[in-house]
C-alpha cells in the first residue's frame, strides 16, 4: 500500500491514525457486548474505516453527510459523543432517538448527519437537496452521500445522480464497494468493469480509489470537493475495500471464500498505515501503545456513562406528539368559513377558478417566502400539464420554479434535503397516479423522519387527482388513502376555490410533510369568491356546507359538490353535509356534530369501497357515537375496480350514480 503524505504535518497524520483507530477499537469493544447480550445487533465496519473517516475528516463540519450502516468513522469524527451513540445503540430514551430507532438509523442536525432507511438508496436524493440548497444560496460547500455496492442497483442510484447531474449540484457520491451486498456477489449485481463507469453515462466525472488507503481516501476528498465547488457539478468515487465481518453479525461470512480474508488481511487500513507511520519515524512502537491504551480508557469511561442511559418507560401521549414538529404558525390572516352562515366572503374578494386560487396561493407564497421552491414535470416554461404554474419563471425564474427529469422518488429526497437546510419546497406530481414511483420516499422518509430524530420535513407534495375527465386507470385513480394510514403525513383536499387558496398556504407553511390533493374536474368547472389577500384555513378543520336534520353526508373533494347537486335537487330531505377538507389529521368534532345534528350518516367519496377512508370514519363514528345513531353508517364509494377511460364506464364507476339509492336505503331504515 503506497502512502503520500504531500504537505501533510505530522500532527495531522497522526489525527487521521487516531481517527480510524477510534471506530475500529469501539468495534471491538460492540462485538464483546453482544457476545454479552448487552446489544442487541451490529453491523460491522471493521475494514472499511478508512473511507468514513477519510471523507469526513476532508470535509467541513458544517457540511452534510448521508452515511450508512458501516460508517461509524463518520459519526466518530464529527465528535459525536460515544456515550450517546451507545445509548442510541441500546434503544434508551436519551440516546439520539429517544428508543424509537436502531444502530445509525438516526442523524443529528447539530453535527450535521442525516441517518439513513434501511432501504438504502433514498438518502442519495437528499444530498441532492441539501447541495441545491448550497447552489441556491451561493455556498461554498458540498454534501456527501454513501452507497454500498449493491446500493447502485437500485433505481434511486440512478434517479439521485442523473438529477445531480442534470441540475449542475456539487454533491459526492460515495460508493463502499466491499464486493458483497448481504451474500450476493458483485458479479450479481452489475455487469459493468468498474462501478465508476457509470459516472460517464450520468455525464459527470468518476475515479476509482484505494479505500483502505486513509491518506488516498483524505486527499481525493479534498480534490474533488474543490472540483465540485469550483465546476458546481458531482462527483462519483468507488472505494474499493472489504468488509471482514458479516452483513450483520448473525448472517455470519460462510458464502465468502477464505482467500478472499486471507487477501484482504494484508490491506488492513489500519495496521498498513500503522506500519508506514513507524516506518517514517512519525509514530513509535511505543508511541502507538500509549495512543491505543488511552484510547481504550476513552471508550471504557464513555461505555461506563452510557449504561447509565435511561431506560425508555413508554409515554403515549409523547409519542403521537413526536409525530408531528410543532407548528408555530406565523402572524397570518386566518379566515374561518367552516359554518355555513360564514360561507360569505368578509373581505375583498374575487370570483375565481379553483385552479386560479391554487396559482394564487403559490404565487403569494413565493414572495413570502425567498427560501421557498417549486418543483415538478413541466412546471417551468410549460406551466405544467394542467398551467398551474403559467408564467411563475418569469417573476421568480429557474432557480425557484425547477423542471425535474422524470425522477420522482429523487425529487421527493431532494424537497427533504432542502428541508435540512431550512428551505421550504412544494412538489408537483404531474398526476397523483405517479406517486407510486416516489412512495418509499413520502412514507418512509418524509413521513418518519420527525419521529425518528426530530428533523422536520417542510414539504407540499401537490397530487392532481380523481376522474370525471375520462383519464383511464393511470391518470384518474383516487389514493388518498394510501396517505391516511401513514402518521408523520397531514392530506389535505379542498373542494372550493377559496378553501384551496387557504389550505395551500397553511400547507406551505407548516412545517411538516403535506400531500395536497386537487381534483382535476374541479379545475376548471368550479368557481367562487376567493379573498384577494394572503390567509390562511386552519388544516385539520372541516366546513359545515349545509344544515340539515334528516341524514348527514359527510364528504370531501368532488363529493362535495355532487352532495350538494343532489340536496338542491331534492328539497324534501333535509341534508346536512360536511366537507372534511382535511383527512389527516380528521376534525373528529365536526364529524360527531353531524352525527347528533341527524342520526343517520352517510359517508360519501371517489375512491373505492374497500381500504378507502370511509371505512375509517365508519368505524370512529360506531367506536365514538353509537348512542347518537338511528341507522348503520352506510358508505357510498368508487366501484372496487380500476378507473376505467370509456366515459359511460366511467360514470358508472363513480359513487355519485350510487348516491340517490343509498339516501334512500338509510332514510328507510
Amino acid at each position: 500500500m503506497n502512502f503520500n503524505r504531500k504537505e501533510l504535518t505530522n500532527e495531522q497524520l497522526i489525527d487521521l491514525y487516531k481517527s480510524i483507530l477510534f471506530p475500529r477499537m469501539i468495534e471491538e469493544k460492540m462485538l464483546v457486548l453482544l457476545r454479552q447480550g448487552k446489544i442487541s445487533k451490529w453491523f460491522s465496519g471493521i475494514g472499511q474505516e478508512a473511507i468514513a473517516v477519510g471523507v469526513t475528516k476532508a470535509l467541513e463540519s458544517d457540511e452534510w453527510i448521508m452515511p450508512m450502516h458501516r460508517n461509524l468513522g463518520v459519526f466518530t469524527s464529527r465528535n459525536m459523543p460515544l456515550s450517546k451513540l451507545f445509548k442510541q445503540w441500546q434503544g434508551n430514551k436519551d440516546g439520539y432517538s429517544k428508543g424509537r430507532e436502531r444502530s445509525f438509523h438516526f442523524g443529528s442536525k447539530e453535527h450535521h448527519i442525516c441517518g439513513m432507511i434501511s432501504h438504502l438508496g433514498p438518502q442519495l436524493a437528499i444530498a441532492d437537496g441539501i447541495s441545491l440548497a448550497h447552489k441556491l444560496a451561493k455556498e461554498d460547500k458540498v454534501s456527501v452521500a454513501f452507497s454500498g455496492d449493491g446500493g447502485t442497483s437500485e433505481g434511486d442510484f440512478h434517479e439521485a445522480l442523473n438529477t445531480a447531474a442534470v441540475w449542475e449540484l456539487p454533491v459526492i457520491f460515495i460508493i463502499e464497494n466491499n464486493g458483497y451486498g448481504l451474500s450476493t456477489p458483485t458479479n450479481e449485481q452489475y455487469r459493468c468493469e468498474s462501478l465508476v463507469d457509470k459516472a460517464k453515462g450520468y455525464g459527470m466525472e468518476g475515479i476509482k480509489i484505494d479505500g483502505n488507503n486513509i491518506l488516498e481516501v483524505y486527499d481525493t476528498l479534498r480534490g474533488v470537493r474543490d472540483f465540485c465547488i469550483k465546476n458546481q457539478k458531482p462527483y462519483l468515487i468507488e472505494c474499493m475495500t472489504f468488509r471482514m465481518r458479516g452483513h450483520e453479525e448473525a448472517s455470519g461470512v460462510k458464502y465468502v471464500p477464505k482467500e478472499l480474508f486471507e487477501e484482504w488481511e494484508q490491506k488492513d487500513p489500519i495496521k498498513n498505515y500503522e506500519e508506514w507511520l513507524m516506518a517514517e519515524n512519525i509514530l513509535s512502537a511505543e508511541h502507538i501503545n500509549d495512543i491505543k491504551q488511552r484510547t481504550k480508557v476513552n471508550i471504557e469511561e464513555e461505555l461506563k456513562a452510557g449504561f447509565l442511559g435511561e431506560p425508555v418507560q413508554p409515554n403515549t401521549a409523547e409519542e403521537k406528539q413526536d409525530v408531528y414538529a410543532p407548528y408555530l404558525a406565523p402572524i397570518v390572516k386566518k379566515i374561518d368559513n367552516s359554518q355555513p352562515d360564514a360561507s360569505a366572503i368578509s373581505t375583498a374578494s374575487s370570483e375565481k377558478k379553483f385552479i386560479n386560487a391554487i396559482s394564487d396561493a403559490l404565487e403569494l407564497s413565493l414572495q413570502k417566502h425567498e427560501k421557498f421552491v417549486l418543483m415538478g414535470q413541466d412546471i417551468a416554461e410549460y406551466g405544467g400539464a394542467f398551467k398551474v404554474t403559467e408564467g411563475f419563471v418569469d417573476k421568480f425564474g429557474k432557480d425557484r420554479i425547477r423542471n425535474t427529469p422524470l425522477c420522482e422518488s429523487a425529487i421527493v429526497g431532494t424537497a427533504l434535503g432542502l428541508s435540512l437546510k431550512g428551505y421550504k419546497s412544494m412538489m408537483e406530481m404531474q398526476f397523483a397516479d405517479f406517486v407510486t414511483v416516489g412512495f418509499n420516499q413520502i412514507v418512509n422518509n418524509l413521513a418518519k423522519i420527525h419521529y425518528r430524530w426530530g428533523q422536520n420535513a417542510d414539504v407540499v407534495i401537490r397530487m392532481p387527482t380523481g376522474g370525471g375527465v375520462g383519464a383511464g386507470p393511470f391518470h384518474s385513480q383516487s389514493n388518498e388513502a394510501w396517505f391516511v394510514h401513514t402518521p408523520g403525513l397531514k392530506v389535505v383536499y379542498p373542494s372550493t376555490p377559496a378553501d384551496a387558496k387557504g389550505l395551500l398556504i397553511a400547507a406551505i407553511n407548516d412545517p411538516n410533510p403535506v400531500i395536497f390533493f386537487e381534483h382535476k374536474a374541479l379545475y376548471r368547472s368550479i368557481t367562487g369568491q376567493v379573498p384577494d389577500e394572503y390567509y390562511e384555513i386552519e388544516i385539520g378543520k372541516a366546513r359545515h356546507v349545509k344544515a340539515g336534520e334528516a341524514l348527514s353526508i359527510i364528504t370531501y373533494g368532488a363529493g362535495v359538490h355532487w352532495a350538494a347537486d343532489y340536496a338542491a335537487k331534492h328539497p324534501e330531505y333535509s341534508i346536512d353535509i360536511l366537507d372534511l377538507r382535511s383527512l389527516l389529521p380528521l376534525d373528529y368534532e365536526a364529524i360527531r356534530a353531524s352525527v347528533k345534528r341527524t342520526g343517520k350518516v352517510i359517508i360519501l367519496h371517489e375512491d373505492t369501497l374497500i381500504g378507502g377512508i370511509g371505512g375509517e370514519i365508519s368505524a370512529w363514528i360506531n367506536e365514538n357515537c353509537f348512542e347518537l345513531l338511528d341507522a348503520p353508517v352506510l358508505r357510498c364509494a368508487g366501484l372496487d375496480t380500476p378507473i376505467p377511460f370509456n366515459i359511460e364506464l366511467e360514470k358508472n364507476f363513480m359513487a355519485h350514480t350510487r348516491l340517490d339509492e343509498t339516501v334512500n336505503k338509510i332514510l328507510r331504515y
